[in-house]
């Protein structure tokens, strides 16, 4: 009976814990990087972008992975001024911005293979956060 009574008040102070922790803990980053490719990254055989792809890009990738999650996508068929676009995830800004600095140190940037259309940073659900910091200020 004691252990039951313990487990009653220690449960609901647990449930608190991990919530309080939960609202400590950063939600993620989501980045689009908005692209088209250029005539020179057009220009090369299929054979050649894979290796860039290959012993360029994927060094990057890999240097960063631990808290940075890319995924490449492509948007040629679909709109007419991005032909490409990654979606970039992590909750380590200096990590992403790490990651753009070696792109910009690569034929991306530099021939330019593409032309960055825009960069679009956000947080899923955000306004929720404010909804429950505004909620909490009023009483």
């Amino acid at each position: 009976m004691k252990t039951f009574l313990i487990l009653l008040i220690a449960l609901p102070l647990l449930r608190n814990a991990q919530t309080k922790q939960n609202d400590m803990e950063q939600k993620p980053y989501t980045i689009l990087v908005l692209m088209n490719a250029t005539p020179k990254w057009l220009s090369l055989s299929r054979d050649e972008r894979s290796k860039f792809v290959e012993k360029e890009l994927t060094p990057i990738i890999l240097r960063v992975g631990k808290t940075v999650k890319v995924n490449f996508y492509d948007s040629e068929y679909f709109h007419s001024s991005v032909s490409d676009f990654m979606i970039v995830s992590t909750t380590v800004l200096d990590d992403y911005k790490l990651l753009i600095e070696l792109l910009r140190d690569t034929k991306i940037y530099g021939v330019p293979y593409f032309e960055i259309k825009d960069i679009i940073v956000g947080e899923e659900n955000l306004f929720e956060d404010f909804n429950d910091k505004f909620k909490k200020e009023k009483q």
